[in-house]
């Protein structure tokens, strides 16, 4: 509980943070289109590669894979031409790098989030099942084993009674 705790005040922070990237990033967007005009952009964006450098890791918590997600350099290093960009243009480019990797943190947590609040649902129910079910199932089970042993213990009390009341009597009579 206490890392779903951690991990959803860390969700918030980041969504808010994530939200200020997207304006800026959006607003350094607009810049480049008005600077350099939509076509332009659009073809600048096209040439920018595909990345594959974001690295996923599991780590464990308490049995629950949790994503670690490397975090992505953030630098600007253009694969478009200088020429015929403007410094709008690699705003832009940069901004949007910026969002890739606030983005990858968001996703991070918010599975991390996700995936522990599953387990702790299936913790929960396990417990109301122990609680509910299992738990006076079993009591139930013990007290009517003892009520057995203790029957058997009064049967073995009277047989003893009984056959100390014999032994006396044919030791009376054998006298």
């Amino acid at each position: 509980m206490l890392e779903l705790v951690r991990h959803i005040d860390s969700a918030h922070d980041l969504q808010t943070s994530v939200i200020k990237t997207f304006e800026d990033s959006y607003e350094a967007l607009r810049k480049a289109n008005i600077s350099l005009g939509i076509d332009i952009v659009e073809d600048i964006a096209a040439s920018i590669p595909i990345t594959n450098e974001v690295v996923v890791r599991l780590r464990s918590v308490m049995g629950v894979e949790i994503p670690d997600i490397d975090e992505i350099d953030c630098s600007v290093k253009p694969s478009y031409s200088l020429i015929g960009s403007t410094g709008a243009m690699d705003q832009a480019y940069a901004s949007s790098r910026r969002v890739l990797a606030a983005l990858l943190k968001l996703a991070e947590v918010e599975t991390s989030v996700y995936r522990l609040a599953v387990q702790i649902r299936r913790a929960h129910r396990r417990v109301n099942a122990l609680e509910k079910v299992v738990i006076p199932a079993n009591k139930r089970e013990t007290g009517f084993i003892n009520d057995v042993l203790d029957e058997g213990e009064r049967e073995d009390f009277v047989r003893m009674k009984i056959a100390k009341a014999v032994r006396e009597r044919y030791d009376h009579r054998g006298i």
